[in-house]
């Protein structure tokens, strides 16, 4: 296991008190995750993927009250341009740390990911006190896109998979009984097909080193077994949408949330005890439309 540094800030590194995500943005024109580590001193910010341009992620990162001075990882799944935007080269703060799969590395120096201190992960690591992540690796096109797992010292647990091509159960074993899991839901089968996409596209998508469909994210999310919550990401803005994708969750046990491309989702608590203005921020969305669907 390849240990983080986490000797940036000696005295202000407890194991956080608490934990609560934000899906800035989820889809084919770019995909972005914060995940916000409150420790009662400051907040420690994970971004997963960075397909935003940076100006848009700023922005974001304003709203919930957080600067890119926060950012302390990034983990990026894979390497996409709409999970890695290239206009983050030489953007990114001093401190904050790239979290790649083993096997992506060379694309990733290749692309300019690699600018700045990277860690190179295949199996598990301690990403901060109190938050261990565990990583798998899904079938998606060539190199493959890392799934994974942060499980806190509470005993909670968040899972995030997209791009994943189809779940084989090595990757059912890895997100068993998550408390909360963000899965792909990203195409209706019948909408892909009747599409004017060319046909190599339908291929890639459906050929099981593609994307899930949103009945196969249903089979999925069965095997894997969320405790309390299902957040859908990547939905394609052609072939699929919010209500068909929901559809199969409708007597699920879980509840259901489901993320756009345009609007950030609501904030999504993950364990602890949370801080930092969460009230505020509701008051700014009240006038939004919800992003959690009824199931």
């Amino acid at each position: 296991m390849l240990p983080v540094p986490t000797t940036l800030f000696p005295d202000l590194n407890p194991p956080p008190l608490g934990a609560w995500m934000c899906v800035l943005a989820s889809g084919s024109g770019g995909n972005c995750t914060a995940l916000v580590f409150d420790t009662g001193v400051r907040r420690r910010v994970v971004l997963i993927d960075l397909g935003l341009a940076p100006r848009r992620t700023r922005g974001h990162l304003a709203d919930l009250g957080l600067g890119l001075e926060d950012v302390e990882f990034v983990l990026l799944t894979h390497l996409d341009s709409d999970h890695w935007n290239s206009g983050w080269i030489g953007k990114l703060p001093a401190h904050t740390t790239l979290v790649l799969h083993r096997r992506h590395i060379r694309r990733g120096q290749r692309d300019g990911a690699c600018y700045q201190r990277t860690i190179p992960v295949d199996t598990e690591l301690d990403l901060m006190p109190g938050v261990r992540l565990r990583t798998a690796l899904a079938a998606h096109d060539e190199l493959g896109s890392s799934v994974f797992r942060f499980d806190f010292a509470d005993g909670r647990s968040l899972g995030f998979a997209t791009d994943l091509g189809r779940v084989g159960q090595p990757i059912v074993d890895h997100l068993q009984g998550v408390d909360v899991l963000a899965l792909e839901s990203n195409y209706c089968p019948d909408l892909q097909l009747a599409s004017r996409r060319p046909e190599f596209l339908k291929r890639r998508v459906m050929n099981g080193h593609g994307h899930l469909s949103n009945q196969q994210c249903a089979e999925a999310a069965e095997r894997i077994g969320p405790r309390e919550r299902l957040i859908l990401l990547h939905l394609s803005r052609e072939c699929n949408d919010p209500m068909r994708a929901a559809h199969y969750h409708r007597s699920a046990p879980y509840s259901l949330t489901v993320t756009s491309q345009h609007t950030a989702s609501e904030i999504i608590p993950i364990c602890g005890t949370t801080h930092g203005g969460q009230d505020e921020l509701r008051a700014r969305r009240a006038s939004s439309p919800p992003a959690t669907l009824p199931v």
